[in-house]
């Protein structure tokens, strides 16, 4: 058993003390990332909650559950921060990978507490995949909403239509790892691929997605 909110004031504590010396975008960048990790920890009390009032396993919460409570909950801070302060796109983008690496980190790191990290080879795959994952599937999103938005299509639809997909992709990545065997090699490398499919946009269509 492990102490999850503990290992969150340790971790959270300095960065929450960086603040008051940094500005501009490391400190948008800070304080995303600390919103990742709470976010995690209140997606994982709520897919939890989820899971034991519905009588899922264990399995079946992580395919069924916890993609739509993560993703959701990752999108929230990005729309209450897109409808307070009208960022740039480039922020928005910022805003989405900060939150979505805050969210691995803190995921990554209760795992290896729980599990163990005896394993190099697993542990950067974790890393890879997981860790990427959470990233990607935020930053997809932030993309189809900027796209959307200079559009002229930015709506609840366009919104609803992005976080289906984002669930989509995640529940996908977790049914795939939940067996051995080469449909676990496909999953790990979902998120690899689509971070290079990302990183390839914001070359080619840098009037499209600023960095």
């Amino acid at each position: 058993m492990i102490y999850a909110e503990n290992i969150l004031l340790c971790i959270a504590i300095p960065l929450l003390v960086s603040l008051l010396f940094i500005r501009g975008s490391a400190r948008l960048f800070t304080a995303a990332f600390l919103l990742g990790m709470g976010v995690c920890l209140l997606a994982a009390y709520i897919s939890s909650f989820l899971g034991l009032i519905s009588g899922m396993g264990g399995e079946d919460t992580s395919v069924f559950l916890s993609p739509v409570v993560e993703e959701l909950m990752k999108l929230l801070p990005f729309l209450i921060f897109l409808a307070l302060f009208s960022p740039k796109d480039r922020n928005l983008t910022m805003l989405a990978v900060a939150i979505g690496a805050g969210f691995a980190t803190f995921e990554n790191c209760c795992y290896i507490l729980t599990a163990g990290a005896d394993s190099l080879p697993y542990i950067l795959i974790r890393g890879l995949a997981v860790g990427v994952m959470h990233i990607v599937s935020i930053l997809a999103l932030a993309v189809w909403m900027i796209v959307s938005k200079r559009l002229k299509a930015f709506s609840f639809p366009a919104i609803l239509g992005g976080l289906s997909l984002a669930m989509s992709f995640h529940a996908l990545y977790n049914l795939l790892v939940s067996r051995p065997g080469i449909s676990t090699g496909i999953g790990y490398l979902m998120p690899l691929l689509t971070a290079a499919m990302l990183y390839h946009l914001y070359r080619k269509l840098p009037r499209i997605v600023e960095l």
